[in-house]
């Protein structure tokens, strides 16, 4: 599958042999169709809500090997999977994390057979692991990675308990940990932002001043810290 991005190949990498998968917003399917030719999952279903990359999905998935192992369905969120599917893995790509957190909430019953959640949120990655965290999830793994101008973050989660700081929550109990080169990229870039949002604030908006000064002193804190 060379269409496949890196940060979806990064994705599929956390996505255990053997699995049944659900990809919710799986737009082309490329996801699946790659994990299903690596031979690394049993079955997949390719949910999409808005028909036209549902349709973009059925016609790929109908036009490789895989038709007996892959389902495209059309269906809201979670909406696209019953027990009777014996689900045990779901990703979520693409999407913000409040998007994600909504779509998990929402469908939180049916969550009990799902072992693994692998989500890569494009913002507000720090809403999405305050609900893991309230929901009975632990973080497993966190990975970032720079493609094509942007950063991204993939979080892994099983359930467990897991005690979050407000810094783990904002920058990742593991990434703040590791402080890679790309980590250090984000937040040094976040920072610069900040400042120049706070030099264009009147002194006498204390409130918003104050707001963002601790934004600024958190993201130095954890930059420095050893």
């Amino acid at each position: 599958m060379e269409k496949l991005s890196r940060r979806l190949r990064q994705v599929a990498g956390f996505v255990p042999q053997g699995a049944r998968l659900l990809d919710v917003g799986s737009d082309h399917a490329y996801l699946p169709l790659y994990l299903l030719e690596q031979g690394a999952i049993s079955h997949a279903i390719a949910g999409e809500v808005v028909d036209g990359p549902y349709q973009s999905a059925l016609k790929n998935a109908q036009n490789s090997p895989f038709t007996a192992q892959l389902e495209v369905r059309l269906a809201d969120g979670l909406a696209a999977f019953a027990p009777a599917d014996a689900i045990d893995t779901i990703t979520i790509c693409g999407m913000g994390g409040r998007l994600i957190a909504s779509i998990l909430d929402n469908g939180r019953a049916k969550l009990e057979g799902v072992t693994r959640l692998v989500l890569q949120p494009n913002n507000r990655e720090d809403e999405l692991r305050n609900w893991l965290s309230r929901a009975g999830y632990a973080i497993l793994v966190e990975e970032i990675l720079e493609e094509q101008g942007k950063i991204y973050e993939i979080i892994v989660a099983e359930r467990g308990q897991q005690d979050l700081s407000d810094l783990d929550l904002r920058f990742g109990p593991f990434l703040r940990q590791d402080k890679s080169p790309v980590f250090v990229t984000k937040w040094e870039k976040e920072l610069k932002q900040l400042e120049q949002a706070l030099a264009g604030i009147p002194d006498h908006h204390e409130e918003a001043r104050s707001a963002i000064a601790q934004k600024i002193q958190a993201i130095k804190e954890v930059l420095h810290e050893s």
